[in-house]
């Protein structure tokens, strides 16, 4: 299977290995991926602070850089929602349909154990768009449970937002601020080493916090852990 990685403008600037680590994953799993340099912003950011225009000509940008591939993998839920649920009114024509990665190991590889080993204590946390934008359900802790030496702890509150949303939380600091609390108490309560998301845009937020408290709790993309053998 061909598959195009969609490495997603925050990964690609500030969280490179989370890139790498979905490549070093799928190739071990048999996919033959690439990484089309012309990719650029999906135009999230665009579009949610009213550049339409600006938002519709990196979406046409995107249907032309990610044309015939088998699937395109993403390791942002944000991003991914984006494309699934904004291209369709920007654009209204046929692009490459993009995968959040756990989407694309369970429902398309069909894999759940996918070999990792990572001998730690980790909690779960649901972002905002892999929640209600992709309905990505279990699967994330699905292939937790798999990963061996892992101990999987719930998250009290997982379902809240953290606080981040981009730019509320430029635009709204105060409350931004008090939501990412709220998230590090419940974090801190599960006596969990690691935190783990689907989306490092909001991992950076509460692993913000969690530095600036010196708490000594890791945040790590899913694809981080899954790519992990020993």
């Amino acid at each position: 299977m061909r598959v195009a990685l969609f490495v997603t403008c925050v990964n690609d600037t500030l969280f490179p290995g989370t890139g790498r680590a979905v490549v070093s994953l799928l190739r071990r799993l048999g996919c033959e991926v690439d990484f089309p340099l012309a990719q650029t912003c999906c135009g999230q950011m665009h579009l949610n602070t009213g550049y339409r225009e600006e938002a519709v000509r990196l979406a046409r940008r995107f249907a032309g850089v990610f044309a015939g591939y088998d699937a395109v993998v993403a390791p942002s839920g944000s991003c991914a929602a984006m494309v699934r649920e904004q291209y369709p009114r920007l654009i209204g024509r046929d692009f490459p349909a993009v995968h959040d990665l756990s989407e694309f190991l369970i429902d398309v590889l069909e894999v759940e154990d996918v070999g990792a080993y990572f001998p730690h204590r980790v909690t779960y946390h649901p972002t905002c768009h892999s929640l209600r934008g992709l309905h990505l359900g279990d699967r994330p802790t699905r292939l937790l449970r798999k990963v061996r030496g892992l101990e999987l702890v719930p998250l009290p509150g997982a379902e809240e937002c953290c606080g981040f949303g981009g730019t509320f939380a430029v635009k709204n600091p105060a409350v931004s601020a008090a939501m990412c609390a709220d998230k590090v108490r419940n974090v801190l309560g599960t006596g969990a080493e690691v935190l783990c998301a689907a989306d490092n845009s909001c991992l950076m937020h509460i692993g913000g916090t969690l530095r600036r408290q010196r708490t000594g709790v890791r945040v790590m993309h899913l694809a981080e852990i899954l790519e992990a053998t020993e």
